[in-house]
């Protein structure tokens, strides 16, 4: 009985003193990392912005009247000098065939009047023989003389009516021309405003009949960049973006121009810039919303830490004060107290680290100098109680290393 009681003390004695070891140690707090690794650092502006074709016709008419053919359609691929639609032509058809026929008219008023001149003039020179023998009077003398004058005066005014007849034919002839709507460029149709038997009316403006986009192999993003970024942006700037349609595909462009007027809208002010980009399997499409990236700066194989890593303070250490004008850095603002400190894990608890901050593309900050090294691990969070060591917290990388990011 006394060993078998001894046996039972001794467990109890063992359980307690497994169950206080087990409970200080569980009670230790636990932390997530992340390395310090050296990488590409790239520093970026986001916008949004609209794929569009670099260049975009809008074909109206400058006649009016009904329209009596379509030769395109939507996404119709057509090319410069084509017909793509026919305005009825019969009534400007009519126009030229009379202004032919008074041309037609006028000249012969002119061989009329001429022949008459002819005849004027040999009178005149009859009457000025028989004057001289004073075989007329002065007055009918007078007479011929003026009936050849109004007859050179009526030569110069028919020649001027042939003019003005031939100017009207070729007014005509333009008009019943501009009956054909010609495409101006290559490219697609992406709009059509007008069906068959509709009539179209051009007074002031030119109603637009078509709207048609170059090739679409080349497209042309317009972003609105807030004023705050648009310092950063320059031509000819590497530009990443993505659309909708495929978000797993990024394309590339570059900037074209930043256009000096501002828009305001909500006190907010933006610039727009414009950026070119190929587009050899037309996925991109005119109207499609652009999430783009402006390359602001790159910088290769520098050491870096995640953003979390900064901010981190592990508990039960005092944390300084942070200044009165204390403000959450934006993606590659360097305006920031360049002076910081991460966290690592020491023999006897968390060790700070100080360090030199240098440029940051939102996830990922630069260390310019200080004691941190290669592939040390700093703290970046805690672990819940209870969790398992390889939580992870969706917003920040995954414990122990931050090599899923870059290679």
């Amino acid at each position: 009985m006394k060993i078998l009681a001894t046996v039972v003390v001794l467990v109890l004695v063992i359980g307690v003193g497994s169950w206080m070891w087990f409970k200080n140690s569980s009670a230790a707090p636990r932390y997530r990392l992340a390395k310090a690794e050296k990488g590409e650092l790239i520093v970026t502006v986001s916008a949004t912005g609209t794929v569009q074709p670099v260049t975009n016709v809008q074909v109206g008419t400058q006649v009016s009247g009904t329209i009596q053919k379509l030769n395109a359609d939507f996404n119709s691929r057509v090319t410069a000098g084509q017909i793509v639609a026919q305005i009825d032509p019969a009534l400007f058809q009519g126009h030229v065939d009379q202004d032919r026929a008074n041309l037609l008219k006028s000249q012969s008023d002119v061989d009329r009047v001429k022949a008459t001149l002819v005849q004027a003039e040999k009178e005149l020179n009859r009457s000025k023989e028989l004057a001289k023998k004073d075989l007329i009077s002065p007055s009918d003398l007078d007479a011929a003389i003026a009936t050849y004058d109004s007859l050179v005066a009526q030569v110069k005014v028919a020649e001027s009516t042939v003019e003005q007849n031939r100017a009207a034919l070729a007014i005509s002839d333009v008009n019943l021309k501009y009956t054909q709507i010609l495409s101006p460029i290559d490219g697609v149709v992406v709009s059509r405003n007008v069906d068959v038997g509709q009539t179209v009316a051009a007074s002031l403006s030119a109603p637009t009949l078509f709207v048609i986009a170059d090739s679409l192999k080349h497209v042309q993003i317009q972003a609105s960049v807030p004023e705050a970024d648009i310092g950063k942006i320059a031509k000819d700037q590497p530009v990443t973006f993505t659309v909708d349609a495929y978000r797993d595909v990024k394309f590339k462009g570059t900037v074209f121009q930043v256009r000096l007027s501002p828009s305001t809208v909500q006190n907010v002010v933006t610039y727009t810039v414009l950026v070119n980009a190929e587009n050899p399997e037309e996925k991109l499409l005119p109207g499609m919303t652009a999430n783009v990236l402006f390359e602001v700066a790159r910088f290769a194989d520098v050491l870096q830490v995640p953003n979390a890593a900064l901010r981190f303070v592990p508990p039960d250490v005092e944390k300084p004060p942070e200044p009165t004008t204390a403000r959450r850095p934006a993606r590659g603002d360097n305006s920031r107290d360049p002076k910081s400190r991460v966290w690592v894990s020491g023999d006897g608890g968390p060790v700070a680290v100080a360090v030199v901050t240098g440029a940051t593309d939102g996830a990922y900050t630069q260390i310019m100098s200080g004691d941190l090294r290669e592939d040390q691990e700093v703290l970046i969070g805690m672990l819940a109680e209870g969790r398992d060591s390889q939580m992870t917290n969706p917003f920040g990388p995954r414990q122990g290393s931050s090599s899923t990011r870059r290679p």
